[in-house]
């Protein structure tokens, strides 16, 4: 700052909770309800954090349009014809940016609503029970605090490539706010955000070429998932290159200069309008003063325990800081967790599942345990899957891909996990992830009634066909 800060007389604070993302302001909220006195602190104007400002809402009000590119091109094939769409980047750009303020700003009203003290800053530990909260005006409040949840989420990764970030080099943040559609991108990193971004470009005018240094897309989930999007990102995509790894970036005047290696170790250039690092994300925690309360990390994560609890008493952390896997709804059942446990409560964090997606088209969803763990683990397990050309609904989309899976515990029946890839899965993913919370057995799921025609019966006729 430009500005000397003035230091305020140190405030007493009950509870703090340090970032108001999901996982911060659910913390939050969930605390008011148990009777604390919350004060809540994030850079913002309003709580959201990555999720809301710059991450899973704006980049799925992203790829809803760019389904309605895709369904409409698609629509052909059902006798319906419609003209080339014609994009107002400007127009879509602030739809997008609608949707941010609207949620943003009714989470900001519920801040005031519950009467929770609100700083605009950022704030560092400076002790075992103080911290101090560097404020967008220049000032510094100082305050003295009985619990703390330390909710600071993360940012994208950055590789050394050769080049920093600008307005030809973008992370996920630049890429969800673009002065245009390149005529040709590079994303690099095959995982869900780099694919999600890739296909809002693909299908809105880029030709799109994303490398992946691991020998498949999306680690993590199951291969045969994941080959059901990746039939269809080969039609979508300019290029697809698995086992190739970036050696360098160079800026240009026309582009970007690209330097790859391939599997063979071969090495080649080529030059693309704009490029997206697309690496994974880091937690946000330098600048953060963990050494002065005396919070430990473990694998470059803040150490907790089932509470939520660091080594540090009365501090508390959830979210992204605390490791794996980096997701907003993780984020917020940990945030109600310490939230109970600040108030006195009995709770811990130790669900059975916790549902991902990858909202490409189709997209994938996994929860519980996937085939890949099982088979490093070395544990015996049966697999019961489905193809959806067999479910009359997915015709009626003018589909014919996606993928039912279960996967269930030879002995005892019951249900560890579930993959599922086809449009919609998102939206199956949460009675899977409750047959597992609730130790349900796969005839659970084969005895249940589901309504026909629909995707959901995909997970009916998979678990009957364990019958045979």
């Amino acid at each position: 700052m430009t500005k000397a800060r003035q230091e305020a007389t140190i405030e007493k604070a009950p509870l703090v909770v340090i970032g108001a993302g999901p996982g911060g302001y659910a913390a939050a909220f969930r605390a008011v309800e148990l009777g604390l006195a919350v004060t809540l602190v994030d850079p913002e104007a309003n709580p959201g954090g990555v999720c809301l400002h710059r991450g899973c809402i704006p980049s799925k009000a992203f790829l809803h349009a760019a389904k309605l590119v895709r369904d409409a091109a698609e629509a052909k094939a059902m006798g319906l014809h419609f003209a080339a769409p014609r994009l107002d980047i400007d127009a879509l750009r602030g739809w997008k940016d609608g949707i941010v303020e609207t949620l943003t700003g009714g989470l900001g009203g519920k801040v005031k609503q519950k009467q929770i003290r609100y700083l605009r800053g950022r704030a560092r530990l400076s002790g075992p029970r103080e911290l101090a909260v560097d404020l967008t005006e220049g000032k510094t409040a100082a305050l003295a605090f009985d619990q703390a949840i330390l909710a600071t989420g993360s940012r994208p990764a950055l590789p050394a490539f050769g080049a920093d970030l600008s307005e030809r080099i973008v992370d996920s943040t630049g890429a969800l706010h673009p002065p245009s559609f390149p005529g040709t991108l590079l994303v690099i990193g095959g995982g869900y955000i780099g694919l999600e971004l890739g296909s809002v470009y693909a299908a809105l005018g880029s030709r799109v070429t994303v490398v992946e240094m691991l020998p498949q897309l999306m680690t993590g989930a199951d291969r045969d998932l994941v080959s059901q999007l990746k039939r269809r990102l080969d039609r979508q995509f300019e290029a697809v290159l698995t086992g190739t790894k970036v050696l360098g970036l160079k800026e240009q005047k026309n582009g970007v200069k690209v330097t790859l290696q391939d599997k063979q170790g071969g090495q080649s250039s080529k030059l693309f309008d704009r490029v997206l690092v697309a690496v994974g994300r880091r937690p946000n925690i330098e600048n953060l003063g963990l050494e002065a309360a005396g919070v430990a990390l473990t694998d470059g994560f803040i150490k907790v325990d089932a509470e939520r609890r660091t080594t540090a008493p009365g501090i508390y952390a959830i979210g992204d800081v605390t490791g794996q896997p980096m997701l907003a709804h993780k984020a917020a059942h940990e945030g109600q967790v310490a939230a109970a446990v600040a108030a006195g409560r009995p709770a811990a964090f130790e669900p059975r599942a916790i549902p991902a997606v990858c909202f490409t088209d189709p997209e994938i969803a996994w929860t519980g345990l996937t085939e890949t763990e099982a088979r490093d683990q070395k544990r015996p397990i049966k697999t019961a899957k489905i193809p959806w050309r067999s479910l009359g609904r997915t015709l009626t989309l003018g589909r014919d891909d996606g993928l039912t899976k279960l996967i269930v515990d030879p002995d005892t029946d019951l249900v560890l996990g579930v993959g599922l890839a086809g449009p919609g899965a998102g939206e199956l993913i949460g009675e899977a992830t409750l047959a597992i919370e609730m130790a349900a057995r796969w005839q659970d799921l084969a005895f249940t009634i589901h309504a026909h025609p629909t995707l959901s019966e995909g997970i009916m006729e998979a678990a009957a066909t364990l019958f045979a």
